[in-house]
C-alpha cells in the first residue's frame, strides 16, 4: 500500500461501489468502515440501490463546492475530475473575488451576488483574499470631463455594493494625485478615480473546498474521467457512471440517482455521455490569457484600453504582476489552452500606453483559461452574460441529470448553494446551507507567520507564504517539520515551498505529479520556471507515492517543458539567451544532453532557435514582442 492510500480515510472498499474500485481505493479494508463521519439519519434513508447520493463531474470550483454543500448536508457524494483540481478556468483566472463594476450597467444582479459572495468568502477563508487597490486613468480629450463626470457617477453607484465585500468608497483624483500613487502612469491624464477589489488564489479555494468535502466523508478523484452517464431504458433516469482512470488505466461503474455536470467549457461533451444532444448544455467558450512578471511592477492595479477599446489590466497579484485580459470566442481543445504571441502583443500594447515600463519588465510565463459563459448567439464576447444558470436535463428526459452552466469565481459559493437547495429538495432533506457560515479548512484561526519562521527557522518570506497558502493548517506542516527537521529545507526557492509543504500536499491534498504541486503551491512558476526545483520536486512525489525515481524525472521533464510553452509566447530574444543557457545546464543535471532527448520538448528547441537570432530581430518597438508560437 502506498504512502498516499494510508492518509486519508475517506475511500470506500471495492464491494461499496458495486464494480471495480475506483483509482487508489484500498482493496485491503475488511472492515467496511471507511469514515469516522457519523451519518445522518437522512442519509441512511437514502436509496439502497445506489453507492452514493450524487456523483458531481468536475473539479472547477463550481464542482468542488457542490460537492462541499452536499456533503455538509449529509447527502454521499462523489467527485470526479479528469485532470486535476482547478485545472480549467478557476485555477487559470484573473485571481480576483471582484463584483465586476464593468458588468454593473447590464448585468447589476451579477455584480450584487458577486459582492455579496465576495464578503462570504472572506470571512470562510480570510487567509486567501489580499486587498488590490485599482486606479483608472482618465485621458485628456475634448470629451474627456463629460465622462468624467459620468464615471464619478457610475463608481459612486458601485459604491453601494462595497460594504457586502467590505471595500472602500472609491476616490475622485487629480492627475498629480494619480501620479504620487504611481509615478509610471504615461499620457496627458485630466485625473482619475481609485477603487479596491480582492485578490485570491483560485487554486487553492479549490483544494481547500475539496478537502473540505472529503472531510465530510465525499471520495474525490482526481485524473479520473466519467466516459458514460448511464440511464434507464424505460424512464431515461440516471442510474449509474462509468469511469476510468486516466493515469492507471483501472475502468468501474458507480450506481447513483443523480449526477451534476460541473465541467465548465467542457459541460457540452460532458452532457454527450448520457446520449443527450451537446445542444442540451451549451456553453459559449471565452479564452482569456494573462501574461506574468517577475515581481510586483506597481502597488495599484492600473486599468487600461486595447487598440479595440477593450479594458485591460495590470495587477500586482501575490509576489508577481499579472495582465489580463483577453476575451475571444474559443473552439480548439480545451485540454490544451494555451497564449500566443499575437494576445501577448495585444495586451502589452494596451498596458504600454498607460504604464510604458512594462516593455522593460521580465515576462516569466503566460496562463490561459476558458470561461463557460452562458450561449448566446451575436453579442460580442465581452458583453456576454456572466450570469449562472441550472439545467434540470428532466425537461430533456434525463431525470436526475443537471447542468451548472455560466457563473464566476466570485460568486462560486451561491452557486453551489442553489444547486445544493435543489439537490436537497429532490432528497427531501431539510437542512437549510451553512456554506456561508463554516470556515474552510485553515480559515478557522490566525497564525503568525513571523513565529512560524522562528519556530521552525525558516525564512520569513517562506512562512508568509505557507499561511497564505493553509492559513491554520500551516500548523499541520509545522508538525512535520518538527518531526524530521530536514524537511524544512527550500525546495523551490523562487516561491518559496520546502520539502514538508510539498509532501503534504502529496498527502492530504491529492497532488499526484509535479504540476500538481505546482498547482497547489505555486512552486515553478516564479523567475525561474521550474528549473531549480522541478527534479527535486519530481523525486519527493515519486517517493512519497511509490514510483519509480525515473517517473519523478519524467515527471519533472514534463513540467519543465510545459513551463516553457507559456514561456516562448512572452520572450524576446536577449531574454530567450538567457533562457536558452539555463536550458542547457538543466539538460546537463538531468542527464539529458542528447538531442534525441528533447524530441518531446517542442519550446525548448523553439527557445533556442529564438535565442541564435540577432537582437532586435523580432520588435516593431523597444520592448515589443514579437515572437513565433511553438
Amino acid at each position: 500500500m502506498s504512502k498516499q492510500q494510508e492518509s486519508p480515510d475517506w475511500t470506500p472498499a471495492p464491494a461499496d461501489w458495486g464494480g471495480t474500485a475506483p483509482p487508489g481505493a484500498p482493496g485491503d479494508d475488511a472492515s467496511g468502515d471507511q469514515t469516522s463521519h457519523v451519518q445522518s439519519p437522512a442519509v441512511r434513508l437514502r436509496r439502497d440501490d445506489t453507492d452514493v447520493d450524487v456523483v458531481v463531474i468536475g473539479g472547477g470550483v463550481n464542482g468542488v463546492g457542490v460537492a462541499r454543500d452536499a456533503s455538509q448536508r449529509g447527502l454521499r457524494v462523489a467527485l470526479f475530475e479528469r485532470n486535476d483540481l482547478a485545472f480549467g478556468a478557476s485555477g487559470n483566472s484573473s485571481g480576483m473575488i471582484h463584483g465586476g463594476p464593468r458588468y454593473l450597467t447590464h448585468d447589476p444582479h451579477v455584480t450584487e451576488t458577486s459582492c455579496r459572495d465576495s464578503g462570504h468568502i472572506q470571512a470562510i477563508a480570510p487567509h486567501l483574499l489580499f486587498r488590490i487597490p485599482f486606479l483608472v486613468p482618465v485621458e485628456r480629450s475634448a470629451k474627456a470631463r463629460v465622462m468624467f463626470t459620468l464615471m464619478d457617477a457610475f463608481f459612486e453607484a458601485y459604491d453601494r455594493y462595497q460594504p457586502f465585500k467590505r471595500g472602500k468608497p472609491h476616490a475622485r483624483l487629480s492627475a498629480d494625485e494619480l501620479r504620487q500613487l504611481e509615478p509610471g502612469l504615461a499620457g496627458d491624464l485630466l485625473g482619475g478615480f481609485s477603487f479596491d477589489e480582492w485578490g485570491i488564489d483560485g487554486a487553492r479555494l479549490c483544494v481547500a473546498n475539496a478537502v473540505d468535502a472529503m472531510e465530510r466523508g465525499a471520495k474525490v478523484f482526481v485524473g479520473c474521467t466519467v466516459e458514460q452517464i448511464e440511464r434507464r431504458e424505460d424512464t431515461g433516469a440516471v442510474q449509474a457512471v462509468r469511469y476510468r482512470d486516466r493515469r492507471g488505466g483501472g475502468v468501474g461503474r458507480l450506481r447513483t440517482s443523480v449526477v451534476i455536470n460541473a465541467t465548465g467549457a467542457w459541460s457540452s461533451l460532458t452532457a454527450a455521455t448520457s446520449g443527450l444532444p451537446p445542444t442540451a448544455s451549451l456553453v459559449r467558450p471565452g479564452k482569456g490569457i494573462h501574461i506574468v512578471y517577475d515581481r510586483r511592477l506597481t502597488s495599484y492595479a492600473i486599468m487600461g484600453r486595447t487598440i479595440d477599446g477593450r479594458q485591460i489590466f495590470i495587477c500586482p497579484w501575490e509576489n508577481v504582476s499579472v495582465i489580463g485580459t483577453t476575451d475571444d470566442d474559443f473552439y480548439g481543445d480545451l485540454d490544451g489552452v494555451r497564449a500566443t504571441s499575437e494576445e501577448v502583443r495585444y495586451l502589452v500594447q494596451g498596458i504600454a500606453r498607460v504604464f510604458p515600463e512594462v516593455r522593460r519588465a521580465r515576462a516569466i510565463g503566460t496562463y490561459a483559461g476558458v470561461r463557460p459563459t452562458i450561449h448566446a448567439y451575436g453579442p460580442s464576447e465581452d458583453q456576454l452574460s456572466r450570469e449562472h444558470e441550472i439545467i434540470d436535463h428532466a425537461v430533456h428526459g434525463a431525470p436526475g441529470l443537471f447542468s451548472m452552466i455560466g457563473g464566476k469565481l466570485a460568486s462560486y459559493r451561491l452557486f453551489a448553494e442553489e444547486m445544493t437547495d435543489i439537490l436537497s429538495k429532490h432528497f427531501g432533506l431539510g437542512a437549510p446551507c451553512a456554506t456561508h457560515l463554516t470556515p474552510l479548512p485553515g480559515g478557522d484561526a490566525t497564525v503568525d507567520p513571523f513565529k512560524l519562521a522562528e519556530r521552525l527557522e525558516i525564512d520569513a518570506v517562506a512562512a508568509r507564504r505557507l499561511v497564505y497558502r493553509h492559513g491554520a493548517r500551516a500548523l499541520r506542516i509545522e508538525e512535520r517539520v518538527k518531526a524530521r527537521p530536514r524537511e524544512a529545507v527550500s525546495v523551490c526557492p523562487c516561491e518559496p515551498v520546502t520539502e514538508a509543504e510539498v509532501r503534504y500536499t502529496v498527502r492530504h491534498e491529492l497532488a499526484r505529479t509535479v504540476g500538481d504541486v505546482s498547482r497547489r503551491t505555486r512552486l515553478g512558476l516564479g523567475a525561474c520556471g521550474g528549473m531549480r526545483c522541478a527534479a527535486r520536486c519530481g523525486q519527493i512525489v515519486a517517493s512519497e507515492l511509490g514510483l519509480s525515481p525515473r517517473e519523478g524525472l519524467r515527471q519533472a521533464v514534463e513540467f519543465l517543458e510545459r513551463q516553457a510553452l507559456t514561456r516562448v509566447v512572452a520572450l524576446g530574444p536577449e531574454q530567450a539567451r538567457q533562457e536558452a543557457l539555463t536550458i542547457a545546464s538543466v539538460r546537463s543535471e538531468l542527464g539529458l544532453v542528447r538531442d534525441e532527448d528533447l524530441e518531446a520538448a517542442p519550446a525548448w528547441r523553439s527557445i533556442a532557435r529564438l535565442a541564435e537570432q540577432e537582437p532586435g530581430a523580432h520588435a516593431v518597438n523597444p520592448g515589443e514582442i514579437l515572437c513565433p508560437d511553438p
